[in-house]
């Protein structure tokens, strides 16, 4: 109940953070775009290289597959690098902006490309590797994915912030988790958990809609996935400035203002060394 209530409190703050600075939730509507143009660009020709008269793809498949994933990772990182910036302008009395965050983020091009293709590669070979193995395998493999995750958690906050190039960042990354806030990590996802019971609406109108049928069916499915992009927009964006006050705590103990009742110290405490 207590790990709860700081998940919940950590919310409000970053709710708070959102609410005060709607421009942050322009980056991740722009990455939502950017990442359906690329869809567009890289699957369309993939369907025709699939083999249809042996129902097999070529390797000509498995390639725009492998450079779609790649590209829609770099765009991903692209984006949540700009609003790490611009959520830690806000985050110290700033005036963030949009165009801030693109400048950033384009300044780091070259800086986030290393990160972006590690980060994909590690996903593609531990997805590839649990499709292989039972179900202890996958647990496992689950396992290894989640602690990839959270030692790597920092990683863009510190190339965006600090400068460094992609491994002073995992090691910075990986010294920050051991030695502050490692943990509890665990304890305090609760973006993630109340952007789920958020969600939940749009299955219920998807479910209202399959009962009525008809023009009903439609408007409900209509709302339902305008409501789960809105949602999915203001997850992302709540994650990106939780994301970025966490490093600013773990870096050099700074907590900002809209996190001060969330209690930071007592979600992260100091592990002993």
């Amino acid at each position: 109940m207590g790990r709860l209530a700081t998940s919940w409190r950590m919310f409000k703050a970053s709710w708070h953070v959102l609410r005060t600075r709607k421009e942050l939730a322009v980056f991740p509507l722009l990455s939502g775009v950017a990442a359906l143009i690329v869809a567009v660009v890289f699957l369309t020709p993939a369907v025709f290289t699939v083999d249809f008269d042996h129902d097999r793809a070529t390797p000509g498949t498995y390639v725009l597959l492998v450079a779609y994933y790649l590209v829609t990772a770099y765009v991903a990182i692209f984006f949540n690098a700009a609003l790490v910036s611009q959520a830690n302008i806000a985050l110290t009395g700033g005036d963030p902006s949009v165009a801030g965050g693109l400048k950033v983020a384009g300044a780091n091009w070259l800086r986030l490309l290393p990160w972006a293709l590690l980060a994909a590669t590690v996903s593609l070979v531990l997805r590839a590797i649990e499709e292989r193995l039972g179900f202890l395998g996958r647990i496992v493999i689950g396992l290894i994915g989640m602690a990839w995750n959270l030692v790597t958690y920092l990683v863009l906050p510190v190339l965006v912030l600090e400068g460094v190039g992609t491994r002073d960042a995992l090691r910075r990354s990986a010294n920050l988790f051991r030695g502050t806030w490692g943990e509890n990590v665990l304890g305090n996802a609760g973006i993630g958990v109340f952007g789920f019971l958020l969600f939940l609406p749009s299955i219920a109108l998807v479910a209202i809609g399959a009962a009525a049928g008809g023009a009903t069916a439609f408007v409900c499915v209509i709302i339902a996935i305008v409501w789960g992009l809105v949602v999915s927009i203001v997850t992302a964006a709540l994650s990106g400035i939780y994301q970025t006050a966490l490093y600013r705590y773990a870096a050099d103990g700074t907590t900002a203002a809209e996190f001060a009742g969330a209690d930071l110290g007592h979600a992260f405490p100091p592990r002993n060394r």
